[in-house]
């Protein structure tokens, strides 16, 4: 239900059925829906969230056409059959009065009519009802004589009819693509046909017929021609048109063509009157993902701008960010860029659809949704309101160039379709820098500038495909950590990518999967490209899709991870800091020096095996079914003796062909025991070695408990997914999960803090690389930036998930940044461009002792450890039969707890830094890959995710905004004085019709029809006005929205009163007066002159 900008309404049939018509009891807050089910349901929108007063079921017959005229309280229901029921809105209960369709047709027809296709009540005369039947018979009935006043027949089916306001004339559309319209004073044959799209034929010849015009509404004016508005009725030849919908105004005639099937379409008129000119305005249209409004008054015919997110699912969503209490300039700054990208053209005039009144509530603080699509453009939402208002929309596939028929197999075969879409975002809000990464391997830095530019985009290529040689001990000769240029030979800062395509026969290396714009590109006010990183092909093996995205503004250094390494770019002087392989990061403690290699592989199991395969598992309704559910990598013993991997089927799991696959699993080869060779090289580790081991996937990919033998219960626990949803090797990999910047303590017993970066793994392991940053700020232009890795190893069960930190007075410690400035303003380039940096860290300056706690979650438990001592203070198994999906640190009134949302469906709320649990509650079992990939937590006790393809769901764990809830929501209802009809005048009311006032109470009253049968329809009390009760209770205004509510039904039954009043002292005075000259004319009079 929507009204004016900001009041909208969603409710469901708890019986899930179709909604096929909805007719509204206009100005009296109420609204009945016919559902497939064959169920009539009466809405109360008088309260703020709408219920179901009544519900009437047809138990023997289906319900195919609705009507309720105007200011009455008896609806006409047709059915399949034929027949015409009456119901009483009121009581909802089923009428005696019934039209059988034996007794609408002649006696002499032999065949059924078929179903009612129409019923409305002639605008001349209220006690007539034209009833259309599918097989192109119309029936003008007598509803107090109770029998047919006229018959019209005509060849074609009927899809609909509408009247001409005089009540002289209707016109009916057919399934040939005809209109006909027809006098009742001449029922025999159609007064006019005509065939809008066909084309013209010569004289004698049948015209030729077009696809069915399943609607028409014909409005008339007072000042001009009729409208004639229809959908469909296009010519057969014409197969490839999208919808349409036609207008026809005098010889005029518009189609718009839609972008979507139309669903259905309603005329905006100036009086709800049906026997006045109804002046149209405005064409309402619901197409299948969208809702347009079309202007009437302006010969053109633009459409309204739409207030309402009805293009969310413009392209299919696939990632989200949800962030609350934002900057409060963010959302103005954000429209006002938006503003000037949106299209041109629109109506100048305001949205016509007016009703119900919008609440802000007593929410004060700023929210905004981002959410990532399919064809790689981004959409910032408003959400500070219950409703959404779009605010700007990024294209990210502007940096690169279009795809050639020629160049899409050399360089993007490893993406099926839809290669620009989005897998990750990073924003922060304080510098406005944005970041995203897509599925073909790339990440794009962006910076937000109000001025518009033209300029290169610089971009990097990176290789970072690595695998393990043979161990071979070399303690004396290898330092403690290879030396950085040796590990990136490849690594190169260009001003856009080329393509190095090798010959035929020579396996492909350094290709990207795009190819960046090497020209000048024009960047419009908003979010500019500064930076494109991408993986590149090596040894003829694509690049593994990035699982984990980190960037920090205060730092200049965006760090991204996959299931083959570490990644970690200085986007302030564009160049390479890091890149090497999962396994090398533990090198600094290892005596046994291993050199990066490309794997070698089977070409068979290459092209079978792409990381990449399209968007299958990002909307998996949309386009391919994605065979995914939950997949546990189970940890193997670092004993030499085999173990079979044990299988536990999940309740939740989606099978397909044998496989289920988890959210973010690789696939592995199915029930593969270690062999020897596998067993001494995982046991090669040197003593300085972390905990590391190599996990293998269970062969039935479901979620896999540990193994049950009590020999191996200590050292064997359950491995969950890791972070890319497939593997170019067979061998699992050890991917990188999760990253986070932070000022914290790189190494134990460290006095002071320094820039740090954790990184978090598949397998439970966290690294801790340390950060060396030029001291002074000139300096950090041209002095390189030193990454290593500091040799402090962290460990949990299953892969890590987030990171946060706080003080040791508790408070949450956000990750220093960069306060905005615009980097293309002139005057603050003229001025000393110095960077000004916020470091929310805690002074280094404190007593000796641990100064900082790290939070750290994985997808089975969460530790809480004291920095720099590294002692593992708390520790929370939060479970152990399936595992976390989504885990975020979240400030909720004013203080610090870790959300996470359990593949299991329950959300739970533990306290920092206690992990005491403070909420578990079942909320939502996982049955859609949909939910795991959009489920999102953020401050003040709120989360998000889509829902379905097309609709994001919010919901709240916080009491405050529940207290909060029904002030916030708008008012649908708001009464207004019904406009007066207007004078007809003698002639008219003497010649234009019956004069006679009709009483529908008393022709379907149970006095006059009787009852109906029992077993026709089952009236079913709903839980309407408990429920309206306790929503306009649970709120502040409730009680004054209650006693408003009271006044204007009172006021109305006064002003009724009133009116009767007036009327029945008019009468009095008219009875007195004649009465008075009655007597005056006798008074004289003797008895005898009588």
């Amino acid at each position: 239900r929507l009204g004016r900008p900001g009041v909208d309404c969603y409710c469901q049939h708890e019986s899930g059925a179709a909604v096929l018509q909805l007719q509204f009891l206009i100005n009296e807050g109420a609204l009945v829906s016919a559902s497939s089910d064959d169920t009539l349901h009466l809405w109360n929108l008088r309260q703020k969230k709408p219920a179901i007063l009544h519900s009437l079921k047809f138990n023997r017959e289906r319900i195919t056409y609705c009507h309720l005229p105007f200011q009455s309280k008896w609806l006409y229901v047709g059915t399949e059959r034929g027949n015409t029921h009456i119901v009483n809105i009121e009581s909802f209960i089923l009428s005696g009065y019934v039209i059988m369709w034996n007794k609408a047709i002649e006696l002499s027809t032999k065949t059924h009519p078929g179903p009612v296709v129409h019923l409305s009540d002639s605008p001349r005369d209220e006690g007539k009802l034209l009833i259309g039947y599918e097989n192109g018979t119309v029936v003008f009935w007598d509803l107090k004589s109770k029998r047919a006043e006229l018959r019209v027949y005509y060849d074609e089916a009927i899809h609909s009819i509408d009247w001409h306001h005089e009540g002289k004339q209707f016109m009916c559309s057919h399934s040939d693509g005809s209109l006909t319209l027809w006098n009742l004073k001449s029922p025999s044959r159609p007064f006019q046909t005509t065939i809008p799209h066909g084309k013209i034929q010569r004289e004698g010849r049948k015209s030729e017929s077009c696809k069915p015009i399943l609607k028409v509404e014909y409005k008339t004016c007072k000042n001009s021609e009729p409208f004639i508005i229809f959908s469909g009725g296009l010519s057969y030849d014409k197969a490839c048109r999208r919808p349409s919908l036609t207008i026809m105004h005098g010889k005029a005639i518009t189609v718009l063509e839609m972008d979507h099937p139309i669903v259905e379409f309603l005329t905006l008129c100036e009086t709800p009157y049906p026997n006045e000119f109804q002046e149209p305005y405005a064409v309402v249209v619901l197409l299948e993902k969208d809702l347009i409004v079309v202007d009437l008054t302006q010969s053109n015919f633009p459409i309204f701008e739409n207030p309402y997110p009805m293009d969310i699912h413009e392209s299919p969503v696939t990632c989200t960010a949800y962030f609350a209490d934002c900057p409060p300039d963010l959302i103005l700054v954000l429209y006002s860029i938006g503003v000037k990208h949106k299209k041109q053209g629109y109506s100048n005039k305001e949205w016509p659809i007016s009703g119900g009144a919008w609440n802000l509530g007593a929410q004060t603080y700023p929210e905004i949704i981002i959410t990532g699509h399919a064809d790689g453009s981004i959409k910032f939402w408003d959400a500070s309101a219950i409703t959404l208002q779009m605010l700007y929309k990024l294209k990210t596939s502007k940096v690169f160039e279009k795809q050639k028929v020629g160049e899409g197999k050399q360089t993007c075969e490893i993406v099926e379709e839809d290669p620009f879409a989005i897998q990750m975002i990073y924003w922060c809000p304080e510098s406005r820098i944005f970041c995203v990464s897509g599925v073909s391997a790339y990440v794009i830095i962006y910076r937000f500038s109000r001025y518009e530019i033209t300029t290169e985009i610089v971009s990097l290529e990176v290789r970072l495909q690595y695998d393990v040689e043979d161990i071979t001990p070399e303690p004396e000769t290898s330092p403690p950590f290879p030396d950085l240029s040796a590990q990136l030979p490849s690594s190169r800062s260009l001003s856009g990518s080329t393509n190095t395509v090798a010959s035929e026969g020579v396996t492909k290396d350094s290709i990207p999967c795009l190819n960046v714009k090497t020209r000048p590109v024009r960047m419009p006010p908003g979010y500019q490209a500064e930076l494109v990183i991408q993986l590149v092909w090596v040894d003829g093996e694509p690049p593994q899709q990035i699982t984990s995205l980190a960037v920090s503004s205060a730092y200049g250094i965006v760090a991204f991870g996959n299931c083959n390494g570490l990644a970690v770019v200085d986007f302030i002087q564009k160049t390479v800091l890091l890149s090497m392989g999962t396994i090398d990061l533990y090198r600094s403690s290892d005596l046994y020096q291993r050199q990066p290699r490309s794997p070698r592989k089977n070409k068979q199991f290459i092209a079978d095996n792409f990381c990449m395969r399209g968007l299958s598992n990002f909307y998996p309704d949309l386009t391919k079914r994605i065979r995914t559910s939950y997949q546990s990598l189970t940890e193997l013993n670092d004993s030499p003796v085999p173990l079979e991997l044990e299988r536990c089927k999940s309740p939740t799991s989606d099978h397909v062909n044998g496989h289920c696959t988890s959210p973010t699993s690789q696939s592995c080869s199915s029930g593969k025991r270690l062999s020897s060779a596998d067993v001494s090289k995982v046991n090669r580790w040197g003593p300085g070695r972390p905990p590391f081991r190599k996990a293998q996937s269970a062969a039935c990919m479901e979620i896999s408990l540990p193994v049950t033998t009590e020999e191996n219960r200590e050292n064997s626990y359950n491995r969950s997914r890791s972070s890319s949803i497939s593997s170019i090797d067979k061998d699992s990999k050890e991917a990188i999960t999760a990253l986070y910047f932070m000022e914290s303590f790189a190494r134990k017993n460290d006095s002071t803090i320094s820039p740090c970066l954790f990184v978090g793994t598949s397998l439970g392991m966290v690294v801790i690389i340390s950060l060396n940053l030029p001291l002074a700020d000139e300096q950090r232009f041209t002095e390189p930036v030193v990454v290593l890795p500091s040799g402090t190893f962290l460990s949990l069960k299953g892969a890590v998930l987030t990171f946060s930190c706080m003080d040791r007075t508790g408070g949450l410690m956000q990750p220093p940044y960069e306060v905005w400035r615009d980097p293309n303003n002139i005057d603050e380039n003229e001025k000393s461009w110095r960077r000004k940096l916020v470091m929310n860290s805690s002074s280094a300056s404190q007593e000796i002792g641990d100064h900082q706690y790290t939070i750290i979650c994985s997808e089975k438990q969460a530790k809480v450890f004291s920095l720099p001592s590294q002692t593992c203070l708390y520790v929370h198994n939060i479970t152990e039969t399936s595992f976390i999906l989504q885990a975020n640190v979240v400030v909720m009134c004013n203080s610090a707890c870790l959300a996470c949302f359990c593949a299991n469906g329950h959300i739970m709320i533990m306290s920092l830094p206690s992990l005491r649990p403070m909420l578990d509650v079942n909320y939502l079992p996982l049955t859609d890959m949909r939910i795991a990939r959009t489920f999102c937590f953020t401050n003040e006790g709120q989360a998000l995710y889509l829902v379905s393809p097309t609709e994001i769901q919010r919901l709240t764990y916080s009491q405050e905004m529940c207290d909060n809830l029904q002030d916030m929501l708008g008012d649908l209802f708001t009464p207004i004085e019904t406009p007066e009809a207007q004078n007809r005048g003698f002639l008219k009311g003497l010649f234009g019709g019956s004069g006679q006032t009709f009483d529908r109470e008393e022709l379907f009253g149970e006095a006059s029809a009787g009852k109906a049968s029992r077993s026709l329809a089952q009236h079913i009390p709903g839980p309407g006005s408990i429920e309206g009760m306790k929503g306009a209770a649970g709120g502040v205004m409730g009680e004054l929205t209650r006693a408003r509510i009271a006044l204007d039904e009172r006021g109305q039954r006064l002003g009724e009163l009133e009116e009767k009043t007036a009327g029945m002292m008019t009468s009095a005075e008219a009875f007195s007066k004649h009465a008075h000259e009655l007597m005056l004319k006798y008074k004289d009079k003797k008895w005898y002159q009588f």
